[in-house]
């Protein structure tokens, strides 16, 4: 497997190959918060069948929960497919196009940043309260707010530069998102 191969190439020109590795690691990291939670829940659901319960399972699945979906809405971050206006700034040219490509990316940065702050604030309160029964502190798992925070500003502030220098629209010829693997079945 390439070091780069879960990479995305869409809007490559929103993108630095500095960062890269960086979106390549958060995959990963997703996979294996997908695959542990999965097997965790089967696990637990299969101790408790046969009536010796894991203790333990409800606090690591959580873990692998909570961490897959933050560090997965980075992930989204940087591969363009979070949830925002783009259909109507698709829709426009010119300055209009400019003006709501960073009107979209101000409000996730918003956002980003809110993470950064509050998950911090949270985190640090997390070290009043533990886990049961691992007496593991709340904090563990709140740390990955503020972490995705830092993710979603550093990747909405890529795409930022680069529209500005490159322009938001896609260059001709390169693939557009709903086509990618439309003719496969």
């Amino acid at each position: 497997m390439r070091f780069d191969s879960l990479v995305l190439q869409e809007q490559r020109h929103l993108k630095w190959r500095a960062l890269d590795p960086l979106e390549n690691l958060l995959m990963v990291i997703c996979g294996i918060c997908i695959t542990g939670f999965s097997v965790v829940v089967f696990a637990d659901i299969i101790t408790r069948a046969t009536g010796h319960p894991l203790f333990w399972a409800q606090e690591v699945m959580m873990a692998f929960f909570l961490y897959g979906i933050f560090i997965g809405v980075a992930a989204a971050t940087r591969r363009n497919d979070h949830l925002y206006l783009a259909v109507l700034a698709e829709s426009m040219t010119g300055p209009a196009r400019l003006f709501f490509e960073f009107f979209n990316r101000g409000v996730v940065l918003a956002v980003a940043l809110c993470m950064i702050y509050f998950g911090y604030l949270n985190f640090l309160d997390g070290f009043k309260s533990l886990r049961m029964p691992s007496m593991t502190p709340m904090a563990a798992l709140y740390a990955s707010i503020p972490i995705a925070g830092v993710l979603v500003a550093l990747f909405t502030i890529e795409q930022m530069v680069n529209g500005w220098r490159h322009g938001f629209v896609e260059p001709k010829g390169a693939p557009h998102h709903e086509s990618i693997g439309g003719g496969v079945l």
